[in-house]
């Protein structure tokens, strides 16, 4: 039988959010929200993925992201790095990077835009795992990228011993099933949706790579916790109860509700970089009254 592979984490990652002010990444808030996870438990931090607004970041605003992540960090808990774009040569130039900064793993989504083959997807994945020496999760996300990565092909890079999970942002259940039934120890999936980690769990997923977790990380860690446990029904009730916090995070294109909840919060302003715009006047209404019923604020 195959050996399992070392896994980057179970239980809940936090998708963190990228603040700026005056044009400018805001490092003291940055580091503020990084203390907010830490002190919540979650088991990882993403940096630089969707939610942290990486299509807007520039190549040396990751690196330093990916080192104060790191500093701050200390060693208590994996630090992930979104380093994926839909140039094989950038996605490697950004993962050396994270690499050299001292990261745990990458998180690389599937190629946007040019749309490879199925062939190209493993090449791009392939080669990227053989190129570094830190762990590579896949990110399948096709609501943004137009396209998604067949099982087929992940479990022909489920075999890549440096390939060691996919981010499932499908919101397909079935899919899920189809992912872990082909691949087993050899690819753990993790939920990309906060309304699905308890199911995809209860069918042998491993957590979640979080956007509500920004907010409210202890709570997602332990529901991560007892769904890993076998408690489902512990679990489902947090799930449940969590749904309208969730659905209001994704009333607008993310991370605009999240970044605006967390101004609200005190922990970072709203500033969003074009394309993206700050949320609308309905959009605060409804996350006010929801962080207000929380006692968030």
């Amino acid at each position: 039988m195959k050996k399992s592979k070392k896994e980057l984490f179970q239980g809940c990652a936090t998708a963190i959010l990228t603040p700026f002010r005056d044009g400018e990444v805001d490092i003291p808030a940055f580091k503020r929200l990084i203390r907010c996870q830490l002190d919540g438990g979650v088991d990882a931090i993403v940096v630089a993925g969707t939610t942290g607004e990486a299509p807007t970041l520039d190549r040396d605003e990751r690196a330093l992201l990916f080192r104060v992540a790191v500093s701050e960090v200390s060693g208590q808990i994996p630090v992930i790095a979104g380093t994926g774009s839909n140039d094989t040569r950038h996605t490697v130039i950004f993962s050396k990077q994270a690499e050299e900064a001292g990261c745990d793993g990458v998180l690389a989504v599937v190629p946007y835009y040019n749309k490879g083959t199925e062939e190209g997807l493993y090449r791009h994945f392939a080669h990227l795992a053989d190129e570094i020496n830190i762990p590579v999760m896949v990110y399948n996300v096709p609501s943004r990228t137009g396209g998604s990565i067949s099982v087929t092909t992940l479990k022909r890079l489920s075999e890549h011993e440096n390939i060691v999970g996919i981010k499932e942002a499908s919101g397909q259940i079935n899919r899920s099933a189809d992912i872990i039934a082909a691949c087993g120890d050899s690819l753990p999936v993790f939920s990309g949706n906060d309304d699905m980690v308890v199911p995809l769990v209860s069918i042998g997923g491993r957590g979640v790579v979080s956007v509500i977790s920004n907010l409210l990380p202890r709570e997602m860690k332990q529901m991560c916790d007892l769904a890993l446990s076998g408690d489902f029904a512990a679990a489902a009730k947090i799930q449940i109860e969590l749904m309208p916090l969730i659905n209001a995070l994704f009333c607008e294109v993310n991370p605009v509700p999240v970044k605006m909840a967390a101004t609200m919060m005190g922990l970072c302003r709203p500033t969003v970089r074009l394309p993206l715009t700050e949320a609308s006047d309905a959009t605060k209404e409804r996350l006010r009254i929801l962080l207000d019923e929380r006692g968030l604020i």
